[in-house]
């Protein structure tokens, strides 16, 4: 995903349970909750969720954000779910403040007040990203099962430059909305957004279950590259903008979250300590959680992160291809979703046994049904789940 902000370089630091040196973890995303009012199709949270009553406590959340700053964490992360579902989100932000972090707040926006944004700004926030599923109402509120919710994330975004808080846009880009691009960059402008993420869907969790309604033809990707191309110079020094295609039309896997277990982790509501957002689809590995240990003692000691970190895992062709330093194998959630697999070589990159049966199962999804799958699916026009 490109949830997170540029992250600047740090020092490394030796790591006692893998006998290696690796990157402290530059930032941290804070699933905080997994309640959400909406319901779009792509969702990169589990598909067997954490419920409320297993969320961690407010005095948790306080320990560890703490612990994260010991440990020389830069950025926090809050997000979900939708993070404002939690009532102590502001009690959070003040405490990331008060320890020196730099907080980001990922956010739907749909739940957000004018007065809520002032108290989170109040409470130290450092920057807004809010998602659009479009450029238009219609479109936006069919995708993300929320009837009125593209206005409310307009109305959060003024907000938040009135209150003088950095805003990113995050489009989360498919087959269904890759033709509203142009206009969702102009939106982008007109809201004085910072940086715009053009993010296509990657296929694990519940996007996978509906690649064949979100899955771009090749055409599109095609597109979208020269629309972006054309409005990063167009909009140079106004507008940033980052560019994530899909997978399955890349030949070289990305360097997922910059290694597993390198520069970044994950905590869930229920305070599993992860590598990424979507690590808990592979079956079979146990997380530690921070109920049971310190932040440093799993970051340095936990066999679920330690485990794909660096070179040595691989198997061929990665471990002698000239790029692993760089991509370290691609993304392993990707690997086991399509393989069964978590340590084959990613299908992402065209060196894998898998790559062309992959790419050519895209391109025929790619002309495939338009109806989604909801998680809260009602019958008609779904609704989202506002309890």
């Amino acid at each position: 995903m490109s949830d997170l902000l540029e992250q600047p370089k740090a020092e490394t630091k030796p790591l006692s349970g893998a006998g290696k040196s690796y990157g402290i973890p530059m930032s941290v995303l804070a699933e905080i909750t997994h309640r959400c009012p909406l319901q779009c199709p792509y969702c990169s949270n589990p598909v067997e969720l954490d419920r409320a009553n297993a969320e961690l406590t407010t005095d948790e959340w306080k320990r560890v954000i703490s612990e994260m700053a010991d440990m020389g964490v830069l950025q926090i992360h809050f997000s979900g779910g939708e993070p404002t579902a939690r009532r102590d989100l502001a009690e959070l932000i003040r405490h990331a403040t008060e320890v020196g972090l730099y907080s980001n707040l990922i956010t739907s926006a749909v739940l957000l007040t004018r007065d809520r944004l002032a108290e989170l700004s109040d409470a130290g926030l450092s920057h807004v990203q809010i998602s659009f599923q479009g450029s238009e109402a219609q479109l936006a509120d069919r995708v993300g099962g929320y009837r009125g919710g593209h206005g409310k994330k307009l109305e959060a975004a003024r907000w938040t430059r009135e209150l003088g808080l950095p805003l990113t846009i995050n489009a989360v880009m498919h087959r269904q909305n890759l033709h509203q691009l142009p206009e969702i960059i102009e939106m982008a402008v007109a809201l004085d957004a910072e940086r715009l993420e053009v993010a296509n869907v990657q296929y694990y969790g519940w996007a996978l279950k509906n690649r064949a309604a979100l899955m771009p033809t090749e055409e599109q990707v095609d597109w979208t590259t020269q629309i972006v191309e054309e409005a990063r110079e167009r909009l140079h020094g106004i507008l940033a903008i980052d560019y994530v295609i899909p997978d399955y039309y890349a030949l070289q896997p990305k360097k997922c979250m910059g290694g597993w277990g390198q520069q970044f982790f994950n905590i869930s509501p229920s305070g599993k300590v992860l590598p990424c957002h979507a690590a808990e689809s592979i079956t079979g590995l146990q997380f530690d959680s921070i109920r049971d240990h310190s932040l440093a003692w799993i970051w340095e000691n936990s066999p679920a992160l330690n485990l794909y970190r660096g070179t040595d895992w691989m198997p061929e062709p990665c471990r002698s291809c000239a790029l692993k330093e760089e991509d370290f194998g691609g993304c392993r959630c990707q690997a086991f979703a399509l393989t069964g697999n978590a340590s084959a070589t990613d299908p992402a990159c065209s060196f894998s046994p898998f790559h062309e049966k992959i790419f050519r199962a895209a391109k025929t999804e790619a002309e495939g049904s338009d109806q989604f799958i909801y998680r809260n699916f009602k019958g008609g026009t779904p609704e989202a789940n506002r309890s």
